[in-house]
């Protein structure tokens, strides 16, 4: 019996070698990788392995499998297929489903997190406290991992402990648990682990990306502001999912204690991260070659806050997924005398919806600004003052005028200018580079497989140091973990939770406008007053819930956090009824340029809050019920 748990256990394992380390190929049983703490650690590191490899372009569905930005539909790019491309263009299906991957890795890193969790306690030379740790570790991940599959398939089927080799056929065939079942398993593990973890790193030379106090804490704070959104609190759409033996995997009964835990929660991870020592992170270098406006500083505050490696922001970042190829994907080639480098693809573009997102330099939506221009999309030429953010005289929309620093901080656009890559000196706004994106323009579309197709570029992702050299395939990238949880995004889960759970109160006007602060923006209730047309908007819970929703969206973007929060606050189908436009790419002239264009009208339906499990799955287990619609 052993033997056959040993032999399905090592096939997992010869699948992942490619984080940190595993159990070599000498250890030929489970009991022999727990005879030593070097081996055991072996073990741990395979535990991690399975993390989901979140902002990866092949792996994570919230990058291209949303509305958040357009990619090219026949890439000529080799590195990396277009897959999850395909949900966002209404392609997912019940035979092959795009993301399906997760499902079957995450319960293999589940059943190996359980072998883990049984035998870590047989190690002879483990010290009590790193048991413990450890042991916290591995709850934690199996938290993760049911947490991540709970995001996309809804109810799903808890995976306590493995099952004996032994067991009754009819044991294996699992039932999916009740949606509630699901996230007080995955609450009862993070409050297990938590405390058991370090509040630091001891060694980050060696360790970082190791799961630390504030992480699990978290963590939580964000499954019970999950847990307390509309997806999954008195969701009636979900009212006839059932297993085929009666029970409801929704409860369609709407609970305010829910969001009453998650302000808890917000609260106490807010602490810990703070004894931790994290803040908001603002760009002051020890050493700085020149002397940067106000302007640049504040860009690069928001630009860093993302790109710059374990900034004093940063809660967890997840080693498993370096931000390089991502960046390249991203970013144009400012630097027009190499224009053909081939390493710059430049294919990842936002459209015209996520650019209205932004606010004016008012803080407030372009719609509700009093101050702003009647027509977004008129002509104008920049002028004195506008000069770092649109290349002086430059001809483009009103749409790129008078917005908030986190626009610029994380857009490129034709005649918007790119801070650094080589060029540091902002009191030369003429020696910066900038954007030139119409037809026959260096950053125009000239090739299929090459471009963007709005218009728009992603500079949030690119590290302002990149650089190119003299030779026309050098480009130099500053890589980075991807970010998986900042304290700005804390900040606004609790500020959600608390407008939900009581209503606006000071406190949450508090933690929005700490963040708005660091945006080089005024608070809430001032800029409402003082910019909007609906002054006093904030003073309602429904408008606050707005405002805050929209702030998320936009400290966030392109963080891969809009895909899961317009599914979990049950507003994507509106949202992804709007179109899919861009400018008309194909235009030299800027009177023709600057129209909109639709490039496709998507779908979403019910159906689509929630991912498909493969048709095969369901056939070998009819006690796997499909989710609605599919």
């Amino acid at each position: 019996m052993k033997k056959i748990m040993i032999l399905i256990a090592l096939t997992a394992l010869g699948s992942c070698a490619k984080y940190l380390d595993v159990v070599p190929d000498n250890i030929s049983t489970i009991d022999n990788a727990f005879t030593m703490r070097t081996e055991a650690e072996k073990f741990l590191y395979t535990c991690y392995s399975y993390m989901p490899r979140d902002g990866d372009l092949t792996a994570d569905p919230a990058i291209l499998g949303g509305d958040e930005m357009w990619a090219l539909t026949d890439p000529g790019f080799p590195e990396f297929d277009h897959n999850m491309f395909n949900i966002a263009r209404g392609l997912q299906n019940t035979v092959n489903p795009y993301g399906e991957g997760s499902w079957v890795s995450l319960y293999r890193g589940l059943r190996d997190c359980n072998i883990f969790l049984e035998n870590i306690g047989k190690v002879p030379d483990l010290e009590i406290n790193e048991r413990k740790e450890w042991i916290a570790e591995v709850k934690f991940l199996k938290a993760w991992y049911h947490f991540y599959l709970l995001r996309m398939y809804g109810p799903i089927p808890i995976i306590k402990e493995n099952l004996p080799i032994d067991v009754d056929i009819a044991k294996v065939k699992v039932y999916r648990d009740p949606v509630d079942s699901c996230f007080q398993y995955i609450t009862q593990l993070l409050d297990e682990a938590k405390n058991e973890l370090p509040l630091n790193i001891d060694n980050p030379a060696k360790m970082l990306g190791r799961i630390t106090r504030p992480i699990a804490y978290s963590l939580k704070a964000k499954v019970l502001v999950t847990a307390a959104s509309p997806l999954f609190n008195g969701n009636s759409d979900q009212a006839t999912l059932k297993n085929n033996n009666g029970v409801q995997l929704f409860n369609t009964t709407y609970s305010k204690d829910k969001w009453d835990s998650a302000v808890v929660a917000c609260r106490e991870a807010i602490t810990v991260c703070h004894d931790a020592g994290l803040a908001l992170y603002e760009y002051r270098p020890n050493v700085q070659q020149y002397k940067l406006t106000d302007t640049t500083t504040t860009q690069l505050s928001l630009r860093n806050v993302f790109t710059e490696r374990w900034n004093s922001e940063i809660i967890w970042a997840n080693t498993q997924s370096i931000a390089s190829l991502i960046q390249r994907v991203a970013t144009p080639n400012v630097d027009h005398r190499y224009i053909d480098n081939p390493r710059i693809v430049s294919e990842l573009a936002p459209p015209l919806k996520i650019v209205e997102m932004f606010y004016t330099d008012k803080g407030v939506p372009i719609t509700e600004d009093k101050t702003w221009f009647a027509n977004k999309y008129a002509l104008r030429s920049s002028g004195a003052g506008e000069e770092l953010h649109i290349r002086n005289g430059y001809t483009s929309s009103a749409l790129n005028f008078r917005r908030e620093p986190r626009f610029y901080a994380s857009l490129g656009f034709d005649g918007g200018v790119w801070y650094g890559q080589g060029q540091y000196d902002d009191s030369q706004p003429s020696t910066l580079y900038y954007v030139a994106a119409k037809k026959g323009q260096p950053n125009g579309k000239t090739n299929p497989d090459k471009g963007s197709m709005t218009g728009y570029f992603i500079k949030k992702y690119v590290h302002f140091q990149n650089t190119q050299s003299s030779g026309v395939t050098d480009y130099t990238i500053t890589s980075y973990p991807w970010p998986m949880m900042r304290l700005a995004h804390l900040y606004l889960l609790f500020a959600e939770a608390l407008n939900e759970s009581q209503g606006p109160s000071p406190e949450v006007f508090q933690y929005v406008d700490l963040v708005r602060k660091r945006a080089g923006l005024e608070g809430v209730q001032y800029s409402w007053d003082t910019w909007s047309k609906f002054p006093g908007k904030y003073a309602t819970q429904d408008g606050l819930r707005e405002i805050i929703q929209r702030e998320q969206l936009i400290e966030l973007a392109f963080e891969g956090q809009r895909f899961w929060d317009l599914r979990r606050w049950k507003t994507a189908i509106s949202e992804y009824r709007r179109p899919v436009e861009g400018w008309d790419i194909q235009q030299s002239v800027e009177s023709f340029y600057y129209r909109p264009k639709v490039l496709i009208n998507q779908t979403f339906s019910l159906k689509d809050y929630f991912f498909p499990i493969r048709e095969a799955t369901i056939v070998n287990n009819r006690n796997l019920v499909q989710n609605i619609g599919w």
